[in-house]
């Protein structure tokens, strides 16, 4: 942070302070959905900010108190209590530790684009749909008056953080959007839901708190599932974002480096009982739009955060939810991928259901479940279109011997149509199948060749097998007689099957 420009320097602290207000509202609002106090997310957000700003693998990414962890953390609360859960996050974190130090971030570049694209939108529509929560006073809707100054505020914000760009871009339009609105509901005593009325904010420093629970194997057993499940949304939230501040900024991050940042962040965070985290993608994309890539605006907002939480919580308790409301909006509408709407009629049609498909399940259920169907779904598109490449070329050689010339992979999707290619019936004496442009990948083609030799054998034909793999004729059982072996031209590699591990 030594070698920032002044101008850098002004812009991450500007945009620092402005992310660390839009993290108070969040953290008060998952942590009461995890069935905890407001604090528990405050410093939950505080210390994972402050650790993965500092330590993580992709400065300028935003990470605090979560709504995909907080949902599945409130059963835990509900059932146990506060301090199993606080147990749950030191062992996630532990969990996050391991898939770092196994270096296990590379196979997030493995999501394909597909799948990035409806976790975007997804994640955009589910930030949006979050504020609405703030139109709500007792579980009910604000009606008249109260309504329309809500809608008014949130109009104001959003026009100002549109039109002071155009204007001036001496302070981040976000940050003055909130001072410019926080500034007139006070002069003009505009009666609107502020943040005290989410819940106060006021507290110290983060004490240490070793988690209150009997060190039995029953208390693992109740945190073991929660603590996995928690580990991996952290993680494929966190490593999504990263990938999407990636595609933004044309810069590179370092995912094992955020895993074990995110890891170290959770265990602390557990012992300091709070909530735990991960990446914020509104958060994030606060930050980014206000030009912040290092690691210094993250540490500033979690410092920031902590001094609202010590010294001014009187006055962020004053600030109107409503401009932190079109704040956000502002950011969903920004991170939205709108030109995925467009191309969605030109792009292959199994590539625009993952797109829609991953938005709606990330919607309605999680986001893990999301990214994981569509990964799944990308694979059997994946798989499907390559078992249609299989292929043969026929012809004669000079003995009068049929041969097929195979083109392509044989393996469990495509063993079908490997068979449809032949034809034992009709086919002369003598039949050869050249693997020499072809690869076996599975034991499903092994399997697949096994009873293709047993239909030339009981049509009273003789199969010739060429420029197979060892692999292959080592697990090969009614076709292994029929394999011309050439140790100077056969291929050499290697087949998944369980008999060879």
């Amino acid at each position: 942070m030594s070698g920032l420009k002044p101008a850098q320097l002004r812009t991450d602290v500007l945009s620092g302070i402005t992310v660390s207000l839009a993290l108070v509202p969040e953290a008060i609002a998952f942590a009461l959905l995890a069935r905890v106090s407001p604090l528990t997310g405050l410093y939950a957000a505080f210390i994972v900010c402050l650790v993965t700003s500092a330590l993580g693998g992709r400065p300028g990414m935003i990470c605090g108190a979560a709504g995909a962890l907080a949902v599945v953390m409130t059963s835990l609360v509900v059932t146990h209590g506060a301090e199993y859960l606080f147990a749950a996050v030191v062992l996630m974190g532990v969990f996050q530790l391991l898939f770092a130090a196994f270096r296990l971030g590379k196979f997030i570049r493995m999501v394909p684009h597909p799948v990035m694209l409806g976790f975007v939108n997804g994640l955009a529509i589910v930030v949006f749909i979050a504020q609405f929560g703030h139109f709500k006073v007792g579980g009910q809707w604000l009606r008249g008056d109260a309504l329309w100054t809500m809608l008014g505020l949130v109009a104001l914000t959003m026009a100002i953080i549109y039109v002071l760009p155009r204007l001036t871009k001496a302070l981040p339009a976000s940050l003055a959007a909130i001072l410019l609105v926080s500034g007139l509901v006070a002069a003009l005593g505009i009666d609107t839901k502020t943040v005290g009325d989410m819940g106060s904010i006021a507290g110290g420093l983060p004490a240490f708190h070793l988690p209150q629970v009997p060190p039995t194997l029953d208390t693992l057993y109740i945190v073991l599932p929660y603590s996995l499940i928690l580990a991996a949304i952290g993680l494929i939230e966190t490593l999504l974002t990263l990938n999407l501040i990636d595609a933004i900024t044309d810069t590179r991050g370092r995912p094992n480096r955020e895993s074990m940042a995110q890891g170290l962040a959770n265990v602390i965070s557990g012992l300091f009982a709070s909530m735990g985290g991960c990446a914020l993608v509104g958060q994030s994309m606060i930050n980014i739009d206000n030009g912040a890539r290092h690691r210094l605006s993250g540490i500033t907002a979690a410092l920031f955060l902590l001094g609202f939480i010590v010294l001014l919580s009187r006055w962020i308790e004053m600030i109107p939810l409503a401009a932190l409301v079109g704040l956000m909006f502002v950011v969903c509408e920004k991170t939205f991928a709108w030109g995925s709407l467009q191309t969605l009629r030109k792009i292959p049609r199994q590539d625009a259901v993952i797109v829609v498909g991953v938005t709606l399940i990330t919607v309605l259920t999680d986001l893990a479940v999301a990214v994981l169907a569509g990964v799944v779904f990308a694979a059997l598109v994946f798989a499907w279109q390559h078992a249609k490449e299989i292929r043969a070329d026929i012809s004669t050689d000079q003995r009068g011997w049929k041969v097929y010339t195979l083109k392509g992979s044989l393996f469990f999707a495509s063993t079908a149509n490997f068979a449809a290619l032949f034809d034992p019936k009709n086919d002369p004496a003598h039949v050869v199948v050249e693997f020499r442009d072809a690869k076996v990948v599975d034991h499903s083609a092994v399997e697949a060749i096994d009873t293709l030799a047993t239909r030339y054998q009981q049509a009273g034909k003789t199969l010739h097998l060429r420029h197979l793999s060892p692999d292959c004729l080592e697990i090969l059982t009614n076709a292994k007689g029929m394999v011309e072996v050439n140790e100077f031209e056969d291929p050499h590699y290697h087949i998944a099957d369980n008999r060879l591990s």
